[in-house]
C-alpha cells in the first residue's frame, strides 16, 4: 500500500484500546516495555564497563596501555555504528509484520551476542582472531539493541490512554537506569570479591554469562503480549507499506535528522559520566575501581529519579519545554565538568556524576513519547528507532574516545566544552521541531 497521508493512519489509541477484546492490562504492558530495555541495556552496559576496565588487557595485550584503552573504547563505539542498521532491519519487520515478534527477535540477537562475548577466549589463546571475533559479537549487540528501543517505546505509547503517552513512554526509558544499576552492582561485587588477577582471568565474564537467564525472562514476558491496537488496526485496514523504509526516507528525512540531533545530548551526558569519567577517575585520578563504581551506583539513582518526574511534567507542560530546560542545564553543566571532576574530591565528583545522570533522565524520559510522535504508524518503528540510534552515534559512540583525546590535547575543560556544544546542538534541534510536526494517534 502507498498511503502517504499521516492522518489516514491516525487511530485514537484510547478508542483502539477500548475496542480490543482481551487487551492486556496496562501494568503488564508497562512491565514488558520496561523489562526488555532493562535487559538489553544491562547487556550493553556490562560491555561498556568491561571496555573501561579489562577489554584492552584481555583482547589487545600487544599494545601499550594508552593504545589498549583507545582500542577498547573503539570496540565500544563499534556497536553504535551497528545500532542504526539494527533499527532499519528490525524497523522494517516491525512496521511490516508487527511489534511483538520483532521485539522478541531483537532480544534474542542481543542475548546470544552477549553470552558469546562471555565465552570468547582472549588474545593469549586465539591471537588476532580474539579481537576480530569480539568486534563481530559487539556488532551483534548493536544490531540487537538497535531493534529494541523503538519497539518497546511503541509497545508502551501505542497502548497508552489519551493524555498519558508521556507517562507510559517513560517505562522503556526506565530500563536503561535499572540495567545500568544492575551492571554496575555486578561489576562492583566482582571487584570487591575477587583479586585483580581473578577479575582479569575470568571474573569479568560472569555478567555476560548470567545475562542469558535474564534474556529468557524477557522473552517469556514478551511472548505473552498481543499486538498493539494501533498497529493491528492499521494492518486490518491495509494501511501499511510494502517497503516501509522507502516511505520513511523519502517523506520523513527531516524528522529523522532533527530527532537524532535532539537525542544526542542524552547519550553524551550518559557515556561521558559513565565510560569517560570511570576511565579517567580510575586511571588519571587513581580512585580505586570499587569506589568509583559505588559513586556511579549513587549517581544513576539521579537518572532513575528524574525519569518519572520528567515524564509526568512532559504530559502536563509538553515534551518540548521539558527537553529544552534539560538541555539548557546540560549546557551549563559542561562548564562545571573541569572544576568538579578535576578537583579529585569524591564529594564534587559524586555531585557532578549525579547531576549529569539526573539531566540525562530529564532529557531522556520525554523521548519515549516525543520521537514516536514524529512519525505515522506505518513507519513509526523504523522512524523512531533510526532517529534514536543515529542520536547514539552522534552523542555516544566515539564520545568517550573523543573525550580521551581532548583531555590529552587540552585538559578537562575541553571535555566540558564538548558537552556544552552537544547540549546546544540538541536544544537547537528540539527548537526546530515544531509542535505541529507531531503525529498524534
Amino acid at each position: 500500500m502507498h498511503h502517504s497521508s499521516t492522518d489516514s493512519l491516525s487511530v485514537p489509541s484510547s478508542t483502539a484500546g477500548a475496542s480490543t477484546a482481551g487487551a492486556p492490562s496496562l501494568s503488564r504492558i508497562a512491565f514488558a516495555s520496561f523489562i526488555g530495555t532493562a535487559i538489553e541495556f544491562y547487556d550493553f552496559y556490562i560491555y561498556a564497563m568491561a571496555a573501561a576496565l579489562v577489554i584492552g588487557q584481555v583482547f589487545f595485550p600487544a599494545s601499550d596501555p594508552a593504545a589498549q584503552s583507545l582500542n577498547a573504547l573503539l570496540t565500544f563505539g563499534l556497536a553504535f555504528i551497528a545500532r542504526p542498521l539494527g533499527a532499519l532491519l528490525f524497523g522494517h519487520f516491525g512496521d511490516k509484520r508487527g511489534r511483538k515478534s520483532t521485539l522478541a527477535a531483537s532480544l534474542l540477537v542481543m542475548g546470544a551476542s552477549t553470552f558469546l562475548i562471555g565465552l570468547l577466549p582472549g588474545y593469549d589463546t586465539l591471537g588476532m582472531w580474539a579481537p576480530l571475533l569480539l568486534c563481530v559479537l559487539r556488532f551483534g549487540q548493536g544490531i540487537g539493541l538497535g531493534g529494541e528501543w523503538a519497539g518497546a517505546a511503541l509497545l508502551a505509547t501505542e497502548y497508552a490512554p489519551a493524555g498519558k503517552r508521556g507517562w507510559y513512554g517513560m517505562f522503556p526509558q526506565l530500563g536503561p537506569s535499572i540495567g545500568f544499576l544492575l551492571a554496575t552492582l555486578t561489576f562492583l561485587a566482582l571487584s570487591l570479591g575477587l583479586t585483580e588477577a581473578q577479575f582479569i582471568r575470568w571474573g569479568w565474564r560472569v555478567p555476560f554469562i548470567i545475562s542469558a537467564a535474564l534474556v529468557l525472562v524477557g522473552l517469556y514476558v514478551r511472548f505473552k503480549l498481543a499486538e498493539t491496537p494501533v498497529f493491528a488496526k492499521a494492518q486490518a485496514a491495509h494501511h501499511l507499506h510494502h517497503w516501509p523504509l522507502k516511505s520513511l526516507i523519502l517523506q520523513h528525512g527531516r524528522a529523522i535528522v532533527l530527532g537524532a540531533l535532539a537525542m544526542s545530548v542524552c547519550y553524551h551526558l550518559f557515556y561521558t559520566a559513565t565510560v569517560f569519567c570511570l576511565s579517567y577517575g580510575t586511571q588519571a585520578l587513581h580512585i580505586p575501581r570499587p569506589v568509583f563504581l559505588l559513586l556511579l551506583c549513587v549517581a544513576v539513582l539521579g537518572m532513575a529519579l528524574a525519569t518519572p518526574l520528567a515524564a509526568w511534567w512532559a504530559d502536563r507542560a509538553g515534551r518540548r519545554p521539558v527537553l529544552l530546560v534539560g538541555q539548557a542545564l546540560a549546557l551549563l553543566l559542561g562548564f562545571a565538568l573541569a572544576p568538579m571532576l578535576g578537583s579529585g574530591q569524591l564529594v564534587w565528583i559524586a555531585l557532578f556524576l549525579f547531576l549529569a545522570l539526573f539531566l540525562m533522565g530529564v532529557t531522556f524520559a520525554p523521548m519515549g513519547a516525543f520521537l514516536p510522535e514524529q512519525f505515522p504508524v506505518a513507519v513509526r518503528y523504523s522512524g523512531a528507532g533510526l532517529a534514536y540510534q543515529l542520536g547514539g552515534i552522534l552523542g555516544a559512540s566515539f564520545a568517550p574516545a573523543i573525550a580521551q583525546y581532548l583531555v590529552q590535547q587540552g585538559g578537562l575543560s575541553w571535555v566540558g566544552w564538548y558537552m556544552s556544544v552537544m547540549a546546544a546542538i540538541s536544544a537547537w534541534a528540539v527548537w526546530q521541531i515544531r509542535p505541529q510536526d507531531s503525529v498524534h494517534d
